[in-house]
């Protein structure tokens, strides 16, 4: 495993972070808590010592399975990202989108970063990950209705009475990251990041590295497409968001995975899977510090961690890029 470091900061995160998106199964057709701790520390014994999960995710439930998944591990030798900022229990800041929870209760998303909601989704957090500090505290969407000075100062306060130790944010772009300087020190900004998915690369990237900021990229694997593991046709289960995105239309999975069988060949050489490729690729682009990868076992976590081993040359890099750039999907 590869360890890095966030932006100017002393914080090491493994270059392959486990994200615990699907572990709360909200929006990926439900989750099985067995596997999904498995899956967890399978990844630790493989390196994979950081985690990344949120309040969102299955409404507490991914937090809870993180704080499962890590107890007795000695706390200094895991990191521990979460987020604040959206809620379903009320109707402060502003609205969303509809969802359901696992059982298919109907929820009402809202973006909400007040001070009183940030304080609040601290203290929750932390009881549900069974710890006493968060290692990286992120926004997890701009909210709109309250001022960046409110929310950015929140946390401060947060890392100024020890339950935080860094901040960083999700989703934001370089005016968003500009005002937020302003109040607090950021050290970095997840946002979606894949092979098909690399607009952040003409004016965020270019921004973060200039600042010294780290980019955590999430969806590398854009949720499994370029795994190769998705056939046109596929049934995704009832309340699996990606049945409704144009990524996974039948026409963007046969493209998808007709480029996938171009760079397949590479992937056999090196005795790796596609999704090792993609993520070694992922982490090897200019500016992006770590990939978040989920895993719904202790199979997939073990293989994700193990896309840290490979090495890509300046030519197999510029073979891949070569073949991506002949992909048009149409979205």
């Amino acid at each position: 495993m590869e360890y890095r470091k966030l932006g100017h900061s002393d914080l090491s995160l493994s270059v392959v972070t486990f994200g615990a998106w699907a572990a709360g199964g909200w929006m990926w057709g439900g989750t099985e808590r067995s596997e999904a701790v498995n899956a967890i520390r399978a990844g630790f014994d493989c390196g994979v010592t950081s985690i990344d999960t949120a309040p969102a995710y299955g409404q507490g439930l991914s937090e809870e399975i993180v704080g499962e998944a890590i107890k007795g591990i000695p706390r200094d030798r895991v990191q521990i990202l979460t987020k604040f900022g959206l809620s379903w229990s009320g109707t402060k800041g502003q609205f969303f989108f509809n969802s359901r929870d696992n059982q298919g209760k109907p929820l009402d998303i809202y973006r909400y970063s007040g001070k009183d909601g940030i304080i609040k989704e601290c203290e929750t957090s932390l009881r549900l990950l069974g710890t006493d500090y968060i290692d990286l505290y992120q926004i997890h969407w701009a909210d709109p209705t309250t001022p960046v000075q409110e929310t950015m100062e929140a946390v401060a306060r947060l890392i100024k009475e020890g339950k935080v130790r860094y901040a960083g944010v999700c989703n934001y772009d370089v005016e968003l990251m500009k005002e937020s300087a302003k109040y607090i020190d950021l050290v970095s900004d997840q946002v979606s990041y894949s092979m098909i998915k690399r607009d952040i690369e003409h004016e965020l990237v270019p921004y973060l590295i200039e600042n010294n900021k780290s980019v955590l990229a999430y969806s590398p694997l854009q949720r499994g497409l370029l795994s190769g593991k998705i056939k046109p046709g596929h049934s995704f289960a009832e309340g699996d968001t990606r049945a409704d995105q144009s990524y996974y239309s039948g026409k963007n999975i046969q493209l998808t995975n007709a480029f996938l069988d171009k760079i397949k060949p590479l992937a056999d050489e090196k005795n790796a899977t596609l999704s090792q490729l993609v993520i070694r690729w992922t982490i090897d682009q200019p500016g992006i510090t770590i990939a978040l990868v989920g895993a719904r076992n202790a199979a997939q976590s073990v293989e994700n961690a193990k896309a840290a081993q490979l090495k890509l040359s300046t030519e197999e890099v510029s073979f891949i890029n070569a073949e991506l750039a002949k992909l048009k999907l149409e979205l």
